[in-house]
């Protein structure tokens, strides 16, 4: 997968947990993960990331 300029981040606390949305502003795809805030925001973010990339890559493979 050629490497992102830009990846839209979003964190949003719902309840007890924080949900991270990661959104390619090319392709206009989104994902979203749910954790613990005590693991912080940095490795929120990155697992959000590495979900993106994972979905785009998929989709890459499949056209």
């Amino acid at each position: 997968m050629p490497a992102r300029q830009e990846i839209l981040i979003e964190f949003r606390r719902v309840g007890a947990y924080i949900k991270v949305s990661a959104v390619d502003p090319v392709t206009l795809t989104e994902v979203a993960i749910v954790g613990d805030p005590a693991r912080g925001e940095a490795a929120l973010k990155q697992a959000a990331v590495r979900k993106l990339e994972y979905v785009m890559n998929r989709k890459a493979e499949l056209h």
